[in-house]
């Protein structure tokens, strides 16, 4: 499964940001997506995740703010109250017939 992120940028404190992952599989044949975040000098942290048949999970540090979703074309994140600490690269995520995928990542920066 190849992946592809998008829609990063820099917005300020409080704004909003959509994040879209789209996919080489049918998005819906995907049992588990997700989206990531690396900081530099940071952990991973898994921020949300969502299944095909319809369970979510957010981490708690978005829980509120962002909200994980799927079409029939792309995987999306939505994200508000953004936050100076939300800075990272995002990435989605894929497990798909047990194997786990990831693409390029999209940069989102939050000025203060």
């Amino acid at each position: 499964v190849q992946l592809q992120a998008s829609g990063g940028g820099l917005v300020p404190a409080g704004g909003s940001l959509r994040l879209s992952c789209a996919a080489s599989e049918n998005i819906f044949s995907i049992n588990i997506m997700g989206w990531y975040r690396q900081a530099p000098g940071e952990q991973r942290e898994v921020v949300a995740t969502d299944t095909n048949s319809g369970y979510t999970n957010y981490a708690n540090s978005v829980k509120g703010r962002f909200t994980i979703s799927r079409d029939n074309a792309k995987l999306y994140l939505q994200m508000n109250s953004l936050k100076p600490e939300d800075t990272a690269v995002y990435y989605c995520y894929a497990y798909y017939r047990t194997t786990v995928y990831w693409g390029q990542g999209t940069q989102v920066t939050v000025s203060s």
